[in-house]
């Protein structure tokens, strides 16, 4: 199988399903579609099994298998130690200050997110104006304001109530200084960051891109985002591009640097694949729900409604997020 047949193949089972759902429910919700508070949360719990949880959870192969070596008790406890410690530290500052660390999980991911969107659309989907470093850190910045910020533009009540939420664990469920970008002017603020990352970044890679349909591609994706996450309430959007876009394409990357699931894929077997990939993240993601429940019995505040109760998955995800991204960045 050639480079651009594998990247085909990819693309249909790593990308298309994304374009599909986001479109469909962003149509629903334009269409007038109301949801429960309840039912909002399902795609995140959901994504405890399926993607989600799952998608980083083979960090510990994936610096060996990039470079086309089995993995080693020295590569395994150095991403073991990365995580302890990191992952730890990280952990630890949601008990001393979970604004703060509320704030550093929002920074965070919009750059990881983002990070993933670069790969994404130059491996995946083969675009020709992401040339420069200066170009792919525009694209991530502007990428990742998506599901981090235009949610708090759009719908900006769901969105505190899911930060007093997680903060709400660890002690007042109240923001204090950060409240302020909830306001008005913090969110015309937002919107006008948002507003000039995608000009100069679109507008650049309009005029970098050696064919039309590599720019079209871009912008069609970031016009589906929009249409998105300004229509649909922000819980279940992040819920679903967590689980269905982001790692479902991680999961893609992850895929393309192993031999045995590029043959599957040669023959067309996705399932095949799939179950590949879920077998090597099963053990650690079981590891990472024992987490959980270490995390309700040490947080100060015992979650008891759903809403908590996916607060304290999220602080979980937080929690992994920060050595995931260093794994990421060394790929």
């Amino acid at each position: 199988m050639t480079t651009t047949d594998a990247r085909h193949q990819l693309v249909r089972l790593t990308v298309v399903p994304g374009w599909v759902l986001l479109a469909g429910v962003s149509l629903l919700f334009v269409a007038g579609l109301s949801l429960p508070l309840r039912y909002q949360f399902v795609p995140l719990v959901v994504s405890v099994a399926l993607f989600g949880l799952p998608h980083g959870a083979i960090d510990h192969l994936a610096p060996t298998r990039v470079q086309g070596r089995p993995p080693t008790p020295r590569t395994l406890g150095a991403v073991g130690l990365l995580y302890a410690v990191v992952g730890g530290v990280y952990a630890a500052s949601w008990f001393a200050a979970p604004v703060g660390a509320f704030a550093v999980f929002i920074l965070l991911t919009w750059l990881h997110w983002g990070q993933g969107e670069v790969h994404s659309l130059g491996a995946l989907l083969d675009v020709s104006h992401l040339r420069t470093p200066t170009q792919r850190l525009l694209t991530a910045l502007s990428r990742g304001t998506l599901p981090m910020l235009v949610p708090l533009v759009a719908f900006p009540d769901q969105y505190q109530f899911v930060a007093e939420t997680l903060v709400g664990l660890f002690t007042e469920p109240t923001l204090g200084a950060a409240a302020v970008a909830f306001t008005e002017e913090g969110r015309l603020a937002v919107a006008g960051l948002i507003a000039v990352l995608f000009a100069v970044t679109l507008a650049l890679g309009y005029v970098r891109a050696d064919e039309r349909r590599d720019w079209l591609v871009d912008a069609g994706e970031v016009a589906l985002l929009l249409l998105f996450f300004g229509t649909v309430p922000p819980i279940l959007a992040v819920g679903l591009y967590f689980t269905c876009w982001h790692a479902l394409r991680h999961i893609g990357r992850l895929m393309a640097i192993d031999p045995e699931t590029r043959r599957t894929l040669a023959a067309d077997g996705y399932g095949r694949a799939l179950a590949r990939f879920g077998r090597d993240a099963a053990p650690l993601t079981a590891v990472s729900v024992l987490f959980l429940g270490v995390l309700y019995w040490l947080v100060p505040v015992t979650p008891g409604s759903l809403s908590e109760w996916v607060g304290l998955y999220l602080v979980l995800i937080a929690a992994l997020t920060f050595p995931h991204v260093l794994v990421v960045l060394w790929l």
